[in-house]
């Protein structure tokens, strides 16, 4: 008997115009947001702090989920930039010097597992489901093509998703904060990290995870 997959226990239906669809039908937008170092802060700063996030929380009308998450340093970026000028450089000594310090981060990335953290706003907006039980309504529902229904009802959730989204960064703006609303393989990558700790997602299997949840298999 097959293993259950991860993807059943997932409540995202997929991912559709950098917005997030539950199995519900509910939408979710995530906003990555910039940190701030509180305990650098004076205590006048902390105080000014203090009050801006509580006068955040009093201008929402819904709710919200703030979300954190750990990751390995990843500096597969930065260790080819330092080969690439490693290779061009002309002076011997200094390639030399270029190339032990290379080294030397590598092996202080793997003997202090060095992690990060990122910082996420889930931004919600349910759609309120009402039946329609009446005999003109009946009429109307069967003219109606369920797939170009389906559109519009989602184009206007993320319409009124959006002014949430707006509002939210307007706010967290307010307090000093950056925001980045992230977008389809972002947030594809962000869910797949949270089931799968430490495992590097493959670009090219972004597709097939949305739709099945499983990586495609490497024939060795």
């Amino acid at each position: 008997m097959p293993e259950p997959s991860t993807h059943q226990f997932v409540d995202i239906k997929e991912i559709r115009d950098n917005v997030a669809v539950l199995k519900n039908g509910n939408l979710r937008a995530v906003l990555m947001v910039s940190s701030i170092n509180f305990d650098l802060l004076s205590s006048e700063e902390k105080e000014a702090e203090i009050a801006a996030f509580q006068r955040f929380l009093n201008s929402l009308d819904f709710t919200l989920q703030i979300a954190i998450q750990s990751r390995p340093l990843d500096l597969t970026e930065y260790f080819g930039f330092l080969k690439e000028a490693q290779e061009r450089q002309d002076n011997e000594l200094l390639k030399i010097q270029t190339a032990e310090y290379l080294d030397f981060v590598k092996e202080l990335v793997t003997l202090s597992n060095i992690m990060m953290k990122l910082f996420y706003v889930v931004v919600p907006y349910d759609i309120a489901v009402i039946k329609k039980t009446g005999f003109l309504e009946k009429l109307t529902l069967k003219k109606e093509n369920p797939q170009e229904a389906e559109t519009i009802r989602f184009d206007e959730a993320k319409e009124k998703l959006m002014l949430r989204v707006g509002s939210v960064m307007d706010l967290l703006g307010a307090m000093g904060l950056k925001t980045l609303p992230l977008q389809n393989q972002e947030m594809a990558e962000l869910f797949y990290g949270l089931y799968n700790p430490g495992v590097a997602l493959k670009q090219q299997n972004l597709e097939l995870l949305i739709a099945t949840g499983q990586e495609e298999k490497q024939v060795e």
